[in-house]
C-alpha cells in the first residue's frame, strides 16, 4: 500500500468519508465504541475487547500503530486477521480507493487501513466493534464512524506540530469523538483538559462518566504479576479483580474500561463479578511494561512521550525492586526527547542511546549529546544499532552478578518496544 507515510496527518474526514459511502457505509453496522487520549488508548481499547468478548460477543479491535506486524491492527475474535485475510479485505475495497483516487482525492496509508477494518468487522460480521483513534480525534480517519460510548484516556502533550500547543487545544481536538446521545467515559483530566471535554459533552447532549466521581479505582494492591483491584463502575462495585499489568496508570485504564462496558449495556444491573474478574485475567497489553526475559528481568515500554514515561517509572519503582535499573532508549526525532531524558535521569542508573528502525528516530550523535547533558558523560552509552544495545545492556547487567537485583527497560517509541520485543523472541502480539 503506497499511501504515504502514516504521520503526515491531514486535517479532513472528506476522503474517508467519501470511500466508507462508496462502500455502503459498513461503520455503521455495529455499535461502536470509540477510544482517543494521548496515553493509555490501546491498553484500554483491549481490556474493553476482552469484557467483550467474555460476554460471548463478536467484538472487533482496531488499533494503532502495530509492534511487528500490520496485521495486529485489525484483530476479530481476539486474534489478528491471517495474512490471507487481511490480503482478501484489501482487495475487496481495492477498486473504490481507486474510485475516490480518481477524484483527486487520493486516501492516506492510514485511511486505507480504517476503511478495510471497518469493512473486516462487517463482513465478520462483529457485535461489537472497539475502536482506537490513530492521531487526535476530530480529524481521525476512525471518526466516521459514531461511537455509542467514547472514552477518552488521560491527555497531556504529544503530536503538538499536528494536534496544537497545549493540553486545552489538543483536548478539543479528542474531544470530538463525543457524539449527539452518546456515554462520554473521561480519565482523568488536568484541568484545561477537563474543561474542553465537559463542553463538549454538554453540547452534543452527552452523558458523562468521569474517573473520580462516576466510576474509579476504590483501592489496589501489588499482586504476583500485576495488580489487585477494587473497582467502583457505573452500575456496581467488583472486588478482587486481578490485573496482570503493572502500575497506576493500567489500573486507572482498567476502571475506563469496565465503565465503558457497562455505559453500552443496556439496563440497570451490575455485570456478573465472576465474569469480570475471568476477563481482567486474561487482558494483556503487548510493549506497555512487559517482561520480555527473565535473568535478568528486561521490560520492554511504548511510552515516547513525558506523560507515558512517567507513567512507566512510577510503576518500575512501584512493581520491580531494581538495585539498579540500565535503560535503553530510542527515539523519535519529533519528539519531547529533552523532557523524556529529564525523567528518566533521576530513576536510570546507566543509560544506552541507540535508534529503532523507523527513519523517525533520532540521530544517535544527537541523541547521545542531548543524553550526556543531562546524565553526564560516564553514565551514557552509546550504540548505533538497537540489538547490539540491547546485548550491551545486558552485558552490562551480567556483569554485576546474577544477585546484582538489576533490571533493563527498552523504551522511547512504540517502534522501540516492537523491534524489541522481535529481537528478544517475545512472541506476536495478539
Amino acid at each position: 500500500m503506497e499511501r504515504g507515510v502514516e504521520w503526515n496527518f491531514e486535517p479532513t474526514l472528506d476522503r474517508i468519508a467519501a470511500l466508507m459511502d462508496v462502500l455502503g457505509s459498513p461503520q455503521h453496522s455495529y455499535p461502536v465504541v470509540h477510544v482517543a487520549g494521548t496515553n493509555g488508548k490501546s491498553s484500554t481499547t483491549r481490556m474493553i475487547e476482552t469484557i467483550l468478548r467474555e460476554r460471548n460477543l463478536r467484538v472487533g479491535r482496531f488499533t494503532s500503530p502495530h509492534l511487528i506486524s500490520m496485521r495486529e491492527r485489525i484483530s476479530v475474535d481476539g486474534a489478528p486477521l491471517s495474512e490471507e485475510r487481511f490480503v482478501e479485505v484489501y482487495e475487496d475495497i481495492a477498486p473504490y480507493l481507486q474510485m475516490i483516487d480518481a477524484q483527486g482525492r487520493r486516501l492516506s496509508f492510514f485511511e486505507t487501513l480504517t476503511a478495510m477494518a471497518f469493512a473486516a468487522f462487517a463482513d465478520a460480521p462483529v457485535d461489537v466493534a472497539v475502536i482506537e483513534t490513530g492521531m487526535g480525534g476530530s480529524f481521525d480517519a476512525t471518526n466516521v464512524a459514531d461511537g455509542a460510548v467514547a472514552v477518552i484516556t488521560p491527555i497531556s502533550l504529544d503530536h503538538v506540530d499536528y494536534l496544537g500547543p497545549d493540553i486545552a487545544t489538543i483536548a478539543g481536538e479528542k474531544a470530538g469523538i463525543i457524539k449527539p446521545g452518546a456515554t462520554a467515559v473521561l480519565a482523568q483530566q488536568e484541568l484545561p483538559a477537563a474543561e474542553v471535554l465537559m463542553r463538549r459533552a454538554a453540547e452534543m447532549g452527552a452523558t458523562v462518566a468521569r474517573e473520580g466521581l462516576e466510576f474509579g479505582v476504590l483501592g489496589r494492591e501489588l499482586a504476583i504479576g500485576g495488580q489487585l483491584l477494587r473497582l467502583q463502575s457505573l452500575k456496581g462495585t467488583y472486588d478482587e479483580v486481578l490485573l496482570p499489568l503493572y502500575g497506576a496508570h493500567q489500573a486507572s485504564n482498567a476502571a475506563c474500561a469496565l465503565a465503558a462496558v457497562e455505559a453500552l449495556t443496556v439496563g440497570d444491573d451490575p455485570l456478573d463479578p465472576e465474569l469480570v474478574r475471568q476477563a481482567f485475567l486474561q487482558v494483556t497489553s503487548p510493549g506497555r511494561l512487559e517482561v520480555v526475559r527473565r535473568g535478568p528481568t528486561v521490560l520492554v515500554d511504548a511510552a515516547h512521550n513525558p506523560g507515558g514515561i512517567q507513567a512507566t517509572l512510577e510503576a518500575v519503582q512501584e512493581s520491580f525492586d531494581f538495585a539498579k535499573l540500565i535503560a535503553v532508549v530510542a527515539v523519535f526525532e519529533d519528539k519531547d526527547v529533552q523532557g523524556i531524558l529529564e525523567l528518566l535521569e533521576p530513576m536510570v542508573d546507566e543509560i544506552v542511546v541507540t535508534r529503532n528502525s523507523s527513519p523517525r528516530s533520532m540521530d544517535v550523535d544527537d541523541l547521545a549529546a542531548l543524553a550526556e547533558e543531562i546524565f553526564g558523560l560516564d553514565r551514557v552509552h552509546q550504540v548505533e544499532r538497537l540489538d547490539s544495545a540491547i546485548d550491551r545492556a545486558i552485558g552490562m547487567v551480567d556483569a554485576l552478578g546474577e544477585f546484582s537485583g538489576a533490571g533493563v527497560l527498552i523504551t522511547g517509541s512504540v517502534v522501540t518496544a516492537g523491534d524489541a520485543r522481535l529481537l528478544l523472541k517475545a512472541g506476536e502480539a495478539t
